[in-house]
C-alpha cells in the first residue's frame, strides 16, 4: 500500500492521530523498561503514564489539521480547543479521580483486612497524568504529526 496517497486528506489526519496513540504507548512501555528495567506489556493498553498518549493523539490530529489546512484555519481551531480539553481532562480529572481511587483502596483495605475481594476488587488508581506527562505526550504529538507529514508521507 502507498501511504502517499493518503497525504493532505483527511486519512492522513486519522492515521497521525491514532498510530500516534500506538506508538506514544509503546515508547511508554520502553521508557518503563528502562527506568524500572522490568518490562510490563500491560501498560501498552492503560492509560496514565509518560508520555500521555491521549495528549500525543490530540496535538497529532490539531497538528495535522493544521499542516493541510493551514494554522488559521477554522478547522484547526476546532481540533486545537478539542485538544486543550481532552488534555485539560488528563491531567485534571482523570488524575484526580486516580487519586480518590488511590485513597478509596486504602480505605477499603484498612476495612477489609487486605481483602480487596470482598470489597469489589481493587480500584484503578493510573488514571491521569501529571502536567509534564501531558506536555511531553503533547510535544510528541506535534513532533511525529510534522514527521509523518514531511518524511512519511510526503
Amino acid at each position: 500500500m502507498n501511504l502517499a496517497q493518503f497525504h493532505g486528506t483527511g486519512y492522513e489526519v486519522i492515521f497521525i492521530a491514532f498510530s500516534g496513540i500506538v506508538v506514544a504507548q509503546v515508547v511508554k512501555c520502553f521508557l518503563h523498561l528502562i527506568v524500572k528495567r522490568n518490562l510490563d506489556l500491560r501498560l501498552f493498553t492503560t492509560t496514565g503514564g509518560m508520555p500521555s498518549s491521549h495528549s500525543a493523539g490530540v496535538m497529532g490530529l490539531s497538528t495535522a489539521v493544521g499542516l493541510i489546512r493551514g494554522f488559521d484555519s477554522i478547522e484547526f481551531a476546532i481540533a486545537l480547543g478539542y485538544a486543550f480539553i481532552v488534555m485539560y481532562d488528563a491531567a485534571g480529572v482523570r488524575r484526580a479521580a486516580g487519586k480518590q481511587a488511590a485513597c478509596l483502596n486504602k480505605i477499603i483495605m484498612d476495612l477489609y483486612k487486605q481483602d480487596l475481594v470482598e470489597a469489589g476488587g481493587k480500584l484503578k488508581e493510573l488514571l491521569g497524568h501529571t502536567p509534564m506527562q501531558v506536555f511531553v505526550g503533547a510535544i510528541f504529538g506535534i513532533a511525529y504529526a510534522f514527521f509523518i507529514h514531511f518524511r512519511v508521507l510526503h
